[in-house]
């Protein structure tokens, strides 16, 4: 048994002081008042653009190795205390919800449940879940004739899901799906509406595990114990859900970075060569460009590919990075329907971290089911307005809505994230609308392939086998999806890749894709983790090639070190 084992929660990790630099008795996160500036004319090392998952791992990690960042967040820069409230309608801060374009026969609804904005990005309003991607998500075509492999192998990310999960730091039982493993936090208390699915699971021979969930099972330095209030997704007022607002970005501030709120990127400039010179942007309606040796687009798998295509030059036409027509394309959600059920008793399902049980038991493919890759299984915990959407979206209105709504506390949710197959036709393209700053606003078209469907019907299948063992009354569904991924996908030629398994793009060596969007699959787990670990795993890798050298130092080691990643 390991030391860390032994002395779960008690270890915290190295490298990344994020807990003990927050305020023991506020919310906001300390070191914004003096933290590090550079001039639009001075020339860092690094532009990220985005402070998600993935900008916010990568500059906490690259600024302790002594580069000098500039992040770019279009969003604000949240204060928990003064800025969120409890209330799901004064949630919405958090989301991006200003204007797309969706199509396909399958449209994905954007906003609230997959796009954030602000310096934390979408982790501010995900749920907490924090499941690691399974060694067969690295190899899905080789392994079952579907999707396509990842250039890069779930070994080389497995040293850095546990850096990233011992930093979150992730509770939960010992996992015994796809790479058997434990984690650095003992799993929550599980509420009575989690119970009730667990008894209806094992009724049918399913197993159920509690978590994990990026929210520590006690204090963890500076941050405060969970206290159940079930607003995970509306922003944790307290501090003890994970986002890189309060797991990374106090330590990137510590150690030099700049992160420029309100500000949003429109271009990608480049110069005659077809090299990144840094990035334009609007901030406080002006204006401005950022000089960098190196820039790193991060804004998830809607924003990335639309910078990149708003970036045309002489050089590149079609959009940056962009000569073989690969930017927006094989764009994944998961499917991601809920079914509920009412019981006699009190549910109060909301109490608690809407995750509390999770299975994988279908996660890899079965034959026997008749479709290729498979699903997970976790409860969820609609809060009130949300719950209404659940109504609605089942036929119910007028009386009947009110009277569900009446009966919000004898319900209970159960949810599914299925695996849907990357496609070459689900993109994103730039629309003929402008926006605010004159930039064309995203069109994402998505149609469901035969298999997509299959996957997500057996899915919801098995839900309503859980809860006609576990003695409901009545049930409901809703069908949502979920997340995304793919865009700039990383591969191994650029006749089918936007990066190569660095990141880095195949047409401009010191321009960097690092968040969902470089994703070749999306698996049937959610893509933060994975994500924080991508980002951990590209620092690692830029460390090692920018080691200053008599003939290289600062920005000059640092382009030497993207173009030998």
């Amino acid at each position: 048994m390991s030391l860390q084992t032994r002395l779960k929660g008690a270890v915290g990790p190295p490298d990344n002081d994020s807990r003990h630099l927050l305020d023991p008795h506020a919310r906001g996160i300390p070191g914004r008042a003096a933290m590090r500036t550079f001039d639009d004319a001075d020339e860092v090392d690094l532009l990220i653009v985005g402070c998600g998952a993935g900008g916010a791992v990568l500059a906490q990690r690259l600024a302790r190795a002594g580069w000098r960042i500039v992040v770019l967040e279009k969003g604000p820069f949240f204060d928990p205390d003064s800025d969120w409230v409890s209330d799901e309608e004064g949630a919405r801060s958090l989301y991006w919800t200003e204007n797309r374009v969706i199509g396909g026969e399958d449209p994905v609804e954007l906003g609230q449940n997959n796009s954030g904005v602000g310096v934390g990005g979408t982790m501010l309003h995900y749920a907490g879940y924090t499941p690691r991607f399974h060694p067969s998500d690295f190899e899905t075509h080789t392994r079952d004739g579907v999707g396509a492999d990842w250039p890069l192998s779930y070994w080389e990310l497995k040293a850095h899901y546990e850096r990233v999960e011992a930093e979150l730091p992730v509770a939960g039982q010992d996992w015994p799906w796809g790479d058997p493993h434990s984690y650095p936090h003992s799993a929550h208390p599980v509420g009575g509406a989690a119970e009730r699915a667990q008894d209806g699971a094992r009724a049918v021979g399913i197993e159920m595990r509690v978590g994990p969930v990026g929210i520590p099972s006690g204090t963890f330095g500076n941050r405060p114990h969970c206290i159940y209030r079930g607003f995970c997704i509306q922003g944790c007022k307290v501090n003890a859900k994970a986002s890189p607002l309060v797991t990374h970005v106090p330590d990137a501030i510590a150690h030099g970075v700049e992160i420029r709120a309100d500000s949003m990127a429109t271009r990608v400039e480049v110069d005659e060569r077809g090299r990144c010179t840094g990035v334009t942007y609007v901030k406080g309606g002006r204006e401005r460009f950022q000089r960098a040796a190196v820039v790193a687009v991060a804004g998830y798998s809607i924003e990335t590919p639309r910078l990149l295509l708003n970036s045309t030059s002489r050089r590149f036409p079609k959009g940056l990075a962009n000569g073989e027509d690969q930017v927006g394309r094989y764009v994944m959600v998961q499917g991601a329907p809920h079914v509920a059920a009412r019981f006699p008793d009190l549910m109060r399902m909301y109490k608690g971290p809407p995750p509390q049980i999770s299975s994988e038991q279908f996660y890899e493919t079965d034959e026997r089911r008749g479709f290729a890759r498979g699903f997970s299984i976790q409860t969820v915990g609609p809060l009130p307005i949300g719950w209404a959407g659940h109504v609605l979206a089942d036929g119910h209105w007028g009386e009947a809505l009110r009277e569900y709504m009446r009966d919000y506390n004898h319900w209970t949710t159960l949810g599914m994230l299925c695996e849907l197959l990357p496609r070459a036709e689900n993109r994103v393209t730039l629309a003929g609308e402008l926006d605010l700053n004159g930039m064309p606003i995203a069109r994402l078209d998505y149609t469901q392939c035969d298999n997509d469907r299959k996957n997500i019907a057996y899915a919801k299948s098995k839900l309503y086998e859980i809860w006609e063992a576990a003695g409901a009354q009545d049930t409901l569904e809703i069908d949502r999806y979920a997340h995304l991924v793919g865009g700039c996908r990383m591969g191994t030629s650029p006749e089918e890749s936007v990066v190569d398994r660095d990141h880095r793009a195949w047409e401009v060596p010191n321009l960097l894709v690092a968040d969902t969007s470089a994703m070749p699959t999306q698996g049937s787990a959610n893509p933060a983790l994975t994500t924080m670990a991508l980002s951990s795993r590209l620092a690692d890798r830029l460390v090692a090639k920018a080691a200053p050298s008599a003939s290289a130092t600062g920005a000059v080691a640092v382009r030497r070190a993207v173009a030998a990643a």
